[in-house]
C-alpha cells in the first residue's frame, strides 16, 4: 500500500534513529506516529489516537504541544528514552513555491541523551551531568569526561579495576564505549550502576581520527600545548567530541581545554564506600540524609557543583589542602567581608550554563541578561576584595573576576532589564541604543495609534458607533460591523470607499485602500523592528562568545567564594575546627562527631551528640582500634564520622571536631552494614566477603579502613577466623590505620600479641536488666555484648526474652568450662508461652502516701514538722 509524502518523510527520517522517540514537528506539535506513540503515550500518560493506515493496519499517534515540550522530554530522558526531534526546516509557504503537494523540509536537529541536556528545566542546578567515555586500547586504557552544560572538560589514564570506582566518583548520566568487546564487558557494571550505556563503532575511538577531532575543535595544530596524553585518553576524547557531533548536529558545545588527572591526585574511594558513607546520596538514594545535604551552605548552582566535586574527589595534594584551608582561615576570620560577599553571591546567576547555552544557539535574551548580571555581580565582589590582603586562593578567584568592563558596559546598555525569553519575542533591546530600532518601533507604536485613530474617523463617518477595526493573520487589518449596519456601507456612496472583503454568519468585514496602505506600513515596522533586534541578539552573543574562555574563569572564582564562604559559615555556625593536615601517618582527633547524626537529632530535639577521641597515629606500621560494644551503641556511627573527617580536611574543610591532626590518606575503605544481592546471585554474605576482599587486596599503608562485624553472616567459628585472619592481614600486610568493630570479643586477645592494635568500647551501664547507651568510646573491652537486653528494648516477648537469657547462661557456661565441655540442653525448663497478661489491680495508696494524708502543715510545731519529715524518709526507702 501507498504512503502519503508526509509519512514517507517520516519513516525515512525515523530509519535514520532506530533506537530514539522521533519527535515529528507539526506546527505547535511534535507527533510520534508507530511504536514511537505506544510507548510515549504509556511513558507520558496522553492518550493515544490514530491517524490514518499503513499495511492495512491503523497508525498509532500521539503527540505533545511544542511550547511544552521541555516536560515532556525531561520525563522521558528519565525513563530511558533518547529523543531526536525533527524539526520543519522551512515555512509551508517556502514548500509551496516548490510545487502545490510538496512537503515541508524536516529533518532531525538535535539527538536528545542523558548526557547532552543543557537547558534548565532538564537539569538539576546543583550537580553537575556528566557524559563518560572509556576507551581501552591494547593494555591502555582512559576515561573522558564533560558537562555540556558547563563546558567541562576532563581525561585520565585508569587502571581496569579503577573503572568502578572512577564511575561511581563521577556519577555520569550516560557512558560512551567501543561496540563490541568493550561494550560487553562494561554494560553490566553500567547497569549496576544505573548508567545508561551507549555503544559506538570503532571508527569513533580510532586515535588518529580522534586527534584531529580534538585540534579541530580546539583550533590548533597539536595536542602538546594541553599535555602530554597516551593513545587511550586521545581516543577517549575524541569518542566523546565525535559522539556530541553525532547528537548536536554539528553545534558542539564551548567545552574547555582539556584537564588531565591523575589517579593519584585524590583519595580513591571506591563504590560501596561512597555508598556506605552516604557522601552525596543516602542509602535510600536521596539527598536528604547525606553528608552533602548537611555541608551544603551554597548560594549559587557554581558553588553547589564545586562542593559535591570536592566532597566526592578529596586532594592527596599537600599543597592544595594547605592552600584551600588557608582561604578558608581568611574568610572564617572576616565574617563581615564573608557575608557582602554571599550577599553578592546570591543574585549571581549560573555563567557556565547561560555560556553553554549561547555556544549551542539554544540561549535567548535571559542568558544574555545573565551574563550581565553576573558580571555585574563579579565587579561588586573584586571591589570589595581589593581592600583587603588577600590569601593566594582568594587572590586567584577575584583576578579572575576582572577584565569585564567593555562588555559589562556593552550588556548593560544594549539590554532591558527584565527582557523575555525567546528573542523571537523581541523587546529586549533597551531604548535609545539603536536608532534603526527606535524608530522602526516609532512606527510600529504610532501605528496602533493611527488604527484607532481611524475607527473613530470610519465610525463618525458611516454613522456606525459599533464599527471596530480588527486584526487577524489571515485578512490582516479590516473594518468589521454587523449584518444589519453592512447594508448601509455595500451601498452608495460608502460602496466607494469601503471594499467588501468578507461575510461571516453574524459580521460583514471591509477595508479601504488608506487601512491597506497603513496596514503595508504597520507590518513592515513590526517585522523590521524584530530583525534588527535579532540581529542585535546574534551581535551580543558573538561579543560574549568572544570572551567565553575569560567568563569561564570568572565562572570559576564565582565558584571557589561561593564554596569557600559556605564552608566558612559551616565552620562558624557548627562550631567546626581547623584540621592540621601533614605528610604524616598521625591520625588524631579529639572530640569528633558525626555531621548527619548531629543534625539529625537536633532536629529532632532529642538527645545532644555525644563527641569521641580516635587516636590511630603511629611513626610506623599499623594503628588498629579493635572496638567491641552491643548494637545500638553507636559503634557504626564512630567508625563513619571519623572516615568522614578525614575526608571533609583533605577537601580542604574545618571538621566536626574540638581538633584533628590528619596524616594524608590515600585511600578510604568502608565495610559497614551489608546487603544482599540477589540480582547479581549474591547473598550478604557474599557482597561481605567481596568488598572485604577488595579492602585487603587494595589497601596500602596510607589507607583509612574503617571494617564492622567481619564474619557475622557465617557459622560462629567460621566467623570468628574469618575477622581474625582478616585483622591479622590488615596489621602485617597492608599495615592501614583502621577501626575494626566485632562482637566476636575472642579478638581483644590479639592486643597483648599485635603491637599496632589496642582494644576500645562504647560505655553501657547496666540498670535493673536493662542496658543504657552512654555512647562514649574509651580504651578497653568490652565483658559481653547486650544483645539480649537489646533484645528486649526491641519489644521481643517477655517470654523470648527470658528464654534468651536462659539459654545464654548455658552457653556461657559452656565456654567457661572449655571447648570439651557439652552444652546440657536437658536442664533448661521447657519453654512455655507466657500466659496473656492481666489487669493489674488497683494500688492502694503507699506508706508516704498514708503519711502525707495525715500530716495538716499549718498545725505542725517546728519540731513536729521534723519529725514528720524523718518519717516520710523512713517510709521512702
Amino acid at each position: 500500500m501507498s504512503v502519503t509524502p508526509m509519512m514517507a518523510q517520516y519513516l525515512d527520517i525515523k530509519a535514520q534513529y532506530p533506537d530514539a522517540l522521533l519527535f515529528y514537528r507539526m506546527g505547535d506539535f511534535y507527533e510520534m506516529f508507530f511504536d514511537d506513540a505506544v510507548n510515549a503515550a504509556e511513558a507520558l500518560d496522553i492518550a493515544l489516537t490514530k491517524r490514518g493506515k499503513h499495511d492495512g493496519e491503523d497508525i498509532p499517534m500521539c503527540g505533545v504541544p511544542f511550547h511544552a515540550a521541555e516536560g515532556y522530554l525531561l520525563t522521558l530522558i528519565r525513563k530511558g528514552f533518547r529523543v531526536a526531534v525533527g524539526e520543519q526546516l522551512e515555512t509551508p509557504a517556502e514548500a509551496k513555491k516548490r510545487g502545490g503537494k510538496s512537503v515541508v523540509k524536516r529533518d532531525v536537529v538535535r539527538l536528545v541523551t542523558p548526557g547532552t541536556l543543557t537547558e534548565d528545566s532538564l537539569l538539576e542546578a546543583r550537580r553537575h551531568n556528566f557524559l563518560v567515555s572509556y576507551s581501552e586500547l591494547r593494555e591502555e586504557s582512559a576515561l573522558a569526561w564533560a558537562d555540556i552544560s558547563t563546558g567541562a572538560f576532563h581525561v585520565m589514564p585508569i587502571s581496569q579495576v579503577r573503572l568502578s570506582p572512577e564511575l561511581a566518583r563521577l556519577a555520569p548520566s550516560e557512558l560512551i564505549v567501543a561496540d563490541g568487546p568493550t561494550y560487553e564487558a562494561t554494560a553490566p557494571l553500567a547497569e549496576e550502576y544505573k548508567i545508561p550505556v551507549t555503544p559506538l563503532g570503532k571508527a569513533s575511538f580510532d586515535s588518529t581520527a580522534a586527534e584531529k577531532r580534538i585540534c579541530s575543535l580546539f583550533g590548533v595544530s597539536a595536542l602538546d600545548g594541553f599535555g602530554s596524553f597516551n593513545r587511550a585518553e586521545i581516543s577517549a576524547m575524541g569518542a566523546l567530541i565525535d559522539y556530541l557531533e553525532i547528537t548536536q548536529k554539528g553545534k558542539l558545545p564551548l567545552l574547555q581545554q582539556p584537564v588531565q588527572e591523575a589517579e593519584d591526585r585524590v583519595v580513591q574511594i571506591d563504590a560501596s564506600t561512597r555508598a556506605s558513607l552516604e557522601l552525596t546520596r543516602s542509602l535510600s538514594g536521596a539527598r536528604a540524609g547525606s553528608l552533602l545535604s548537611v555541608v551544603d551552605r551554597t548560594v549559587t548552582p557554581g558553588g553547589a557543583r564545586l562542593l559535591e566535586q570536592r566532597l566526592s574527589s578529596p586532594s592527596r595534594n599537600l599543597d592544595v589542602i594547605n592552600a584551600r584551608l588557608a582561604a578558608l582561615d581568611f574568610a572564617v576570620d572576616h565574617d563581615q567581608l564573608c557575608e557582602d560577599l554571599r550577599d553578592a553571591l546570591r543574585k549571581t546567576p549560573d555563567l557556565d550554563r547561560a555560556l553553554s547555552r549561547l555556544a549551542l544557539e539554544r540561549g535567548g535574551p535571559r542568558d544574555l541578561a545573565a551574563i550581565r548580571n553576573g558580571l555585574a555581580q563579579a565587579n561588586a565582589i573584586a571591589d570589595r576584595n581589593a581592600s583587603e590582603d588577600l590569601p593566594p586562593l582568594v587572590s586567584a578567584a577575584t583576578t579572575d573576576l576582572t577584565g569585564f568592563e567593555a562588555l559589562l558596559d556593552l550588556l548593560d546598555a544594549a539590554l532591558v532589564a527584565e527582557p523575555p525569553l525567546l528573542a523571537r519575542d523581541g523587546g529586549f533591546i533597551a531604548a535609545g541604543y539603536d536608532e534603526d530600532l527606535d524608530e522602526a518601533r516609532t512606527l510600529r507604536d504610532e501605528g496602533r495609534s493611527i488604527i484607532a485613530g481611524m475607527q473613530q474617523e470610519y465610525a463618525a463617518h458611516t454613522g456606525i458607533t459599533s464599527l471596530k477595526i480588527k486584526h487577524n493573520n489571515v485578512l490582516g487589518y479590516f473594518i468589521e460591523t454587523t449584518a444589519t449596519h453592512a447594508e448601509k456601507m455595500l451601498s452608495a456612496p460608502l460602496s466607494e470607499k469601503y471594499i467588501h472583503r468578507q461575510t461571516t454568519a453574524n459580521q460583514v468585514r471591509f477595508t479601504t485602500v488608506e487601512l491597506s496602505e497603513i496596514e503595508t506600513r504597520i507590518l513592515n515596522s513590526g517585522n523590521r523592528a524584530l530583525e534588527i533586534e535579532k540581529r542585535l541578539y546574534s551581535a551580543l552573543s558573538t561579543a560574549i562568545m568572544d570572551q567565553a574562555a575569560r567568563l569561564n574563569g570568572a565562572a570559576r572564582g564565582l565558584a571557589e567564594l561561593d564554596l569557600l564562604t559556605a564552608l566558612a559559615d559551616l565552620a562558624r555556625g557548627e562550631n567546626w575546627a581547623r584540621p592540621r593536615v601533614d605528610a604524616s601517618r598521625a591520625f588524631a582527633i579529639t572530640g569528633g562527631r558525626h555531621p548527619v547524626v548531629e543534625r539529625a537529632l537536633r532536629q529532632q530535639g532529642g538527645d545532644t551528640f555525644v563527641a569521641n577521641d580516635c587516636d590511630l597515629s603511629a611513626s610506623t606500621g599499623a594503628a588498629v582500634w579493635l572496638l567491641t560494644g552491643p548494637n545500638m551503641a553507636g559503634k557504626s556511627t564512630f567508625l563513619r564520622q571519623n572516615a568522614l573527617i578525614a575526608l571533609l580536611a583533605q577537601m580542604g574543610s574545618y571538621v566536626p571536631a574540638e581538633t584533628a591532626h590528619i596524616g594524608l590518606v590515600s585511600q578510604l575503605f568502608s565495610r559497614v552494614g551489608a546487603s544482599d544481592d540477589l540480582a547479581r546471585g549474591r547473598s550478604t554474605f557474599m557482597v561481605e566477603m567481596v568488598e572485604t576482599a577488595a579492602i585487603l587486596n587494595q589497601a596500602d599503608d596510607r589507607a583509612l579502613v574503617i571494617l564492622d562485624e567481619i564474619g557475622r553472616g557465617t557459622a560462629t567459628y567460621d566467623g570468628l577466623s574469618i575477622a581474625w585472619a582478616t585483622l591479622e592481614h590488615l596489621h602485617a600486610v597492608n599495615q592501614s590505620r583502621a577501626l575494626f568493630a566485632t562482637h566476636y570479643h575472642e579478638l581483644t586477645q590479639l592486643s597483648t600479641t599485635l603491637s599496632g592494635v589496642e582494644n576500645a568500647t562504647v560505655s553501657v551501664k547496666e540498670w535493673e536488666g536493662e542496658v543504657i547507651f552512654l555512647h562514649e568510646v574509651k580504651k578497653g573491652a568490652a565483658d559481653r555484648s547486650y544483645g539480649v537486653q537489646v533484645a528486649q528494648l526491641a519489644g521481643l516477648p517477655p517470654s523470648v526474652v527470658a528464654r534468651a537469657r536462659d539459654v545464654l547462661d548455658l552457653l556461657e557456661q559452656g565456654s567457661r568450662e572449655g571447648a570439651g565441655a557439652k552444652i546440657k540442653i536437658d536442664d533448661l525448663p521447657l519453654f512455655a508461652a507466657a500466659p496473656p497478661p492481666q489487669p493489674k489491680p488497683a494500688a492502694g495508696p503507699s506508706p508516704v502516701d498514708q503519711l502525707l494524708s495525715d500530716i495538716h502543715p499549718d498545725e505542725l510545731s517546728p519540731r513536729e514538722a521534723l519529725e514528720a519529715l524523718y518519717r516520710l524518709k523512713e517510709a521512702s526507702k
